[in-house]
């Protein structure tokens, strides 16, 4: 699972098959988790156990580095269909 991006508890990553689907990332801490689509802007796809502030927080998060994330994304789905 690729990893884009961590910043306090949170790891925002994806996983190798999920460039089948549009941009998104999910964001784990401990057992909580989220998926949050990246276009056209950030929205909350899935929420499994995240209070509304602290989706709140993970989403500012986000688009504080919306183009770190879909970078990661695309270079590594790019990489990824060239290999396939």
């Amino acid at each position: 699972m690729p990893t884009a991006l961590r910043r306090g508890p949170y790891r925002f990553y994806f996983y190798p098959y999920d460039c089948q689907e549009p941009r998104h990332m999910h964001v784990d801490r401990e057992n909580l988790s989220a998926k949050l689509w990246l276009d056209p802007d950030v929205r909350l796809a899935e929420n499994l156990g995240y209070s509304r502030h602290e989706l709140r927080v993970i989403e500012r998060v986000a688009r504080e580095n919306l183009e770190v994330l879909r970078n990661a994304w695309d270079n590594f789905c790019r990489e990824h269909a060239n290999n396939s």
